[in-house]
């Protein structure tokens, strides 16, 4: 009991642990690695060549459409309400992948689940706005730690449930059914962020004098007080006469809408934060290209309706690996300002052969090992990335790279698709499809590796920069304006 009191008095450990819990049963999904044999057999009946070059462009196209509004939700809704979405459709998802019959219901589950992922904005960045900035990087770790057991041990239960028990694919999805419908409930639990980062309610007014030289959860930031308190009485008083509280608020909008622009430009003033930013772009639109398809190489090599097939011990297999990474990555204590960027190269050149492994092999095991070294490195490299740039942004800043970086990634992504997969161009079959992932791969790689090895070797021969490199990592924020 008292163990329980000291967690829900804590200013990181309590949300932390309840988003984790969220994580966890939210990516329980134990049909998902099962997710195209599932749809090409028996029950959806759908042909390989419709589902790759029809139904899963329209995920990527709808994501693309949802990511901006949802970006802006989140932060008028203050981020919460999305998660609570973000729950709600995905029951929805495994309602209609149960239940739905007919192309038509599963061209709206790939509309259905771009809002899901789309809302990842919301549920990665909550954090970040309830907790210290001394607790980023032990609360990323948690979090993609939390998501990726979530998902290890759903894929484990799907592989024995399938090889084992020889359960029928119907009712992998009526267990996630389940388990996503848990996290839909926990996600009530979370609390509240006490503030909106660019638009404000009416009740926001009364503590935007002294919020604005405040971090997080009231940390001291004396440097960020850029109105004085006639200037912030006037303003409130004014917005109190317009009823200015509200989303309808003109004033209000215009506000937000240059603290937007203040903090882009606050933002990718820092060319590290660009650098990173634009690994995280890239190899994220590389990533959902190859997580989403891999299914389909897996099939073209070994086809699961005639052969036992192991997808989810795989996924069980690199999501475990990728749990680990993340959780040392919170407790490592490497400086990644000045390391950071030549490990970037060096993983993405590794991963860079794990991808063309999958394209040119015929043997399914060397495909399944070249996917478990791919997605281990992205996890492993993806964690650091998200802790590297929240550590040396303020609140405000960050939640806008993660959104901007996001659509990035999901504007590169529709591009990729709209080129190389879709049946109105080029449609090529999955084995082009690879090796033209891999080729983009090597292009990250070699980026990252010559940009790396430049900064490696300025910062050992200039003692002085690394140190100032060590101090800015350790807590030094770019700050936005604030209210």
């Amino acid at each position: 009991m008292g163990s329980w009191a000291k967690l829900k008095s804590s200013s990181w450990a309590s949300p932390t642990a309840v988003l984790s819990l969220y994580g966890f049963f939210a990516y329980c999904r134990v049909a998902e690695p099962f997710l195209t044999p599932y749809l090409m057999g028996p029950h959806k009946n759908i042909s390989g060549e419709v589902v790759t070059n029809y139904l899963f462009p329209i995920w990527t196209y709808s994501k693309l459409a949802c990511l901006l509004p949802v970006f802006l939700l989140t932060d008028f809704l203050r981020h919460k309400p999305l998660v609570v979405v973000q729950g709600l459709f995905l029951v929805t998802n495994y309602v209609l992948l149960c239940f739905a019959p007919g192309l038509l219901a599963m061209v709206f589950l790939q509309v259905n689940y771009a809002v899901v992922t789309s809302t990842e904005v919301a549920y990665l960045s909550y954090i970040y706005s309830v907790i210290p900035i001394e607790n980023y990087q032990r609360a990323t770790g948690y979090l993609r730690s939390a998501m990726l057991a979530g998902y290890t041990f759903g894929a484990s239960l799907a592989q024995v449930l399938v090889s084992v028990a020889e359960l029928d694919l119907f009712y992998l999805n009526a267990i996630t059914l389940g388990t996503v419908s848990m996290a839909l409930l926990i996600s009530f639990w979370l609390p509240m962020p006490q503030r909106g980062l660019f638009f404000k309610w009416k009740k926001d007014a009364a503590v935007g004098s002294s919020s604005h030289q405040t971090g997080p959860l009231g940390a001291d930031r004396p440097e960020e007080a850029v109105m004085d308190k006639e200037e912030v009485g006037s303003r409130n008083k004014k917005m109190e006469l317009n009823g200015s509280g509200g989303w309808h608020s003109w004033e209000n909008m215009a506000t937000a809408g240059h603290l937007l622009w203040k903090s882009f430009r606050e933002t990718y003033s820092s060319r590290k934060v660009i650098y990173w930013s634009l690994w995280w772009a890239l190899a994220t639109a590389g990533y959902e290209q190859i997580f989403n398809y891999v299914q389909l190489m897996w099939d073209h090599i070994e086809p699961s309706a005639t052969s036992s097939i192991y997808n989810g011990a795989v996924e069980a297999a690199c999501s475990l690996v990728g749990a680990v990474a993340a959780f040392s990555v919170g407790h490592l204590k490497v400086t990644w300002a000045v390391w950071g960027e030549l490990a970037l190269g060096l993983f993405s050149a590794v991963a860079t052969g794990a991808v063309f492994l999958m394209a040119l092999t015929s043997s399914i095991w060397a495909c399944y090992a070249g996917y478990v070294i791919f997605k281990s490195c992205y996890m492993l490299l993806i964690t650091i990335t998200t802790f590297q740039i929240a550590s040396n942004l303020s609140m405000e800043c960050y939640a806008l790279a993660f959104g901007i970086n996001t659509f990035v990634a999901i504007l590169l992504q529709t591009i990729i698709t709209l080129v190389v997969v879709d049946e109105a161009t080029l449609g090529l079959d999955i084995v082009t499809q690879f090796i033209i992932y891999g080729s983009y791969y090597a292009f990250i790689s070699v980026l990252f590796l010559i940009r790396g090895t430049y900064t490696a070797c300025t910062n050992q021969r200039n003692p002085e920069l690394t140190q100032s490199n060590e101090h800015e990592s350790s807590g030094d924020v770019i700050s936005a304006e604030r209210f």
